[in-house]
């Protein structure tokens, strides 16, 4: 049921949102839980825009699933600093009907929409328009088919509306095709762009699909992923275009990075191109727009036997993205990449416990993650998969310079080790210490700096770094393992020599006042540290943490978010009947039966905090 205070107009519902409180978590000071799935319950799209009453059984699942949520955004609204808006990838809505225990996923994984209108201080949770099972008014304004949505990116253009990108991927119709399409979702103010700026991005009007895959079964055809948006607020001739990227992968094992441009506020979008110009292995783009409207899309590209080799790659627009020049490499480096051998072991009866997003790999083959039984790993460590990840930004209000700001998380030179394993994260056998590097890239002579790092630490692994810019200043974030007791180049995150995980990751960033030359204020963002390695997918075999972190500021108003396990609880899994090299420490609470004609159940008690992994932000200096 939506709450009384939503049922009568939207300054109730406006009230609703001032009084929701966070709660289910160990807060720090400073730290706001966006994901508010215990307790406070999550509100329709169309309740909060309208006031007007509306719930189904996804939406009350939700308010009580403590669910997971991984790869967050966030986006600070240019015209109203107290105006935030984030997202996730959300699963609060598997397990419906509300409270059911079924062993099996039956609802959506999907866009989550976190609004705050005190600067950050709380969230309500939502969902974006679409959902199935949703049978809102909005819904029929979603114009996509997908029954599971995920990577959502946001941006704001400087007239109040909100832009979410995402992709898609699960047939409505049960089947195993993978549609693979990327589109954007758009919300605005219903006062129009002079409306009071505090209903800035509240009011759903569309989703449209921006490029389609080929729904092929289990990802063997085209697929779109790996997702970037920015719209242009330099009050130039290309205001309020919208400029979204993404990876095009085919079953062939090759990709390519396309873009596409909205005029019309997201109603209608540009034929999607290429501009890695040739099939190869390239991901993680990214956009930025500098003072001048000229459009940047940077994007990793990754070593392959012809000879490409792991570095950044730049490619630029002078037209509002009508055309793009050559993609050309800006900074080689020494990638941090997590790998081990593959070394599946048999999978309880009844249990079903595939890789969660990589597929089952063979014995002996490159793992990009590691849990228990068809995920375990020969090293016997725990982890999550990782890459080095390439973002960027520019300073729209800066017209004095094209520059753009690059940050990236590859291997410390000389800090290569012989891990004694199978687990390598340069090459098979051979790990590292990966850290923050910082690179400026002058659009306007095509030439860069050298690359600075940014906080260099003797300990721990830094990662998923990312980076804004406002009025001069940069705000540089990635998670940090200096706080873990086992750290070792040798080992993944949150890993002892014998296979043990620990609670192991921050948020930490830093800010540059001279367009970074130099970084200083280091700071701890997060308060509680917190264990990655917790196996919360795949049937409770597998851990996950996203692909990415995310920083926003807008003037003096900086805000950061992160996936958070504070409030995992850990558990022992009975299919272990020998209990694996993580002696239970990466095992979350589940609940299972056994039958001799049907094998292990799944789990029937999904509400219990075993999954409860969540978004979490805070504002950093």
């Amino acid at each position: 049921m939506i709450p009384l205070s939503v049922r009568r107009g939207s300054g109730l519902a406006l009230g609703l949102m001032a009084s929701i409180a966070v709660v289910g978590g160990t807060l720090a000071a400073g730290d706001v839980r966006l994901t508010n799935d215990v307790g406070n319950g999550y509100v329709s799209a169309y309740s909060l825009a309208t006031g007007n009453p509306y719930t189904d059984n996804v939406l009350s699942e939700c308010g009580v699933s403590r669910g997971r949520q991984n790869e967050p955004a966030v986006e600070i609204d240019p015209r109203n600093s107290n105006v935030l808006i984030g997202s996730s990838n959300d699963y609060c809505g598997v397990y419906q009907p509300p409270g059911s225990a079924a062993p099996a996923q039956v609802g959506p994984i999907w866009l989550g929409y976190d609004r705050s209108e005190n600067g950050g201080t709380s969230f309500v949770s939502s969902l974006v328009p679409g959902y199935p099972g949703d049978t809102s008014p909005y819904a029929a304004q979603a114009h996509i088919r997908t029954a599971s949505a995920g990577d959502p990116v946001i941006a704001w253009d400087a007239h109040g509306r909100m832009f979410m990108g995402a992709e898609s991927s699960d047939d409505p119709a049960g089947t195993k095709k993978s549609f693979g399409d990327v589109f954007v979702a758009v919300y605005d103010n219903p006062g129009g762009p002079t409306g009071a700026t505090a209903n800035d991005g509240k009011r759903f009007v569309r989703s449209e699909i921006v490029s389609r895959g080929s729904s092929a079964p289990n990802l063997k055809g085209v697929f779109n992923d790996k997702t970037a948006i920015e719209a242009d607020r330099t009050g130039g001739s290309c205001d309020g275009t919208v400029y979204f990227a993404w990876s095009r992968f085919t079953g062939s094992g090759t990709n390519n990075i396309y873009i596409s441009r909205s005029t019309d506020h997201g109603a209608t979008w540009s034929q999607p191109k290429s501009i890695s110009q040739v099939a190869q292995d390239v991901q993680f783009a990214d956009i930025s727009i500098t003072g001048n409207g000229h459009v940047y899309v940077t994007f990793r590209q990754a070593a392959r036997k012809n000879g490409q080799v792991d570095a950044i790659d730049v490619a630029k627009s002078t037209d509002c993205g009508a055309t793009f020049g050559a993609a050309k490499v800006l900074q080689a480096f020494t990638p941090y990449d997590a790998r081990d051998a593959a070394d599946p072991q048999p999978i309880p009866p009844g249990a079903s416990a595939a890789a969660p997003f990589d597929g089952a790999v063979a014995a002996g083959g490159a793992a990009r993650d590691c849990g228990d039984f068809s995920g375990h790993c020969l090293s016997g460590f725990t982890f999550f998969r990782r890459d080095t990840q390439v973002r960027s930004t520019a300073d729209q209000t800066d017209t004095a310079h094209e520059w753009v700001y690059i940050v990236y998380d590859p291997s410390k030179p000389g800090t290569q080790v012989s891990t004694g394993t199978t687990y390598g994260s340069v090459a098979p056998g051979i790990g590292s210490q990966s850290a923050i590097y910082f690179v400026r890239y002058d659009g306007a002579t095509g030439t860069k700096t050298s690359p600075v790092l940014i906080d260099d630490q003797a300990t721990g692994h830094q990662l998923f770094p990312d980076i804004a810019a406002s009025g001069g200043v940069l705000h540089a974030i990635w998670w940090d393992s200096r706080n873990d007791p086992t750290y070792s180049p040798a080992r993944p995150v949150g890993n002892d020599a014998a296979g043990n995980t620990v609670p192991s990751l921050d948020v930490y960033g830093a800010k540059s006042t001279t367009f970074g030359a130099s970084w200083t204020g280091t700071t701890r963002i997060s308060g509680v540290t917190s264990n990655p390695n917790y196996e919360q997918f795949a049937d409770r075999t597998a851990p996950f943490a996203g692909d990415y972190l995310w920083v926003t500021a807008s003037g003096a108003k900086t805000f950061v978010t992160w996936t958070d396990w504070r409030d995992t609880v850990q558990g022992a899994d009975p299919r272990e009947v020998t209990e694996d090299a993580d002696a239970g420490s990466a095992d979350v609470k589940q609940c299972r039966t056994f039958s001799a004609t049907a094998g292990w159940s799944g789990d029937t008690c999904p509400h219990a905090g075993g999954l409860d992994q969540n978004i979490y932000g805070a504002t950093a200096p």
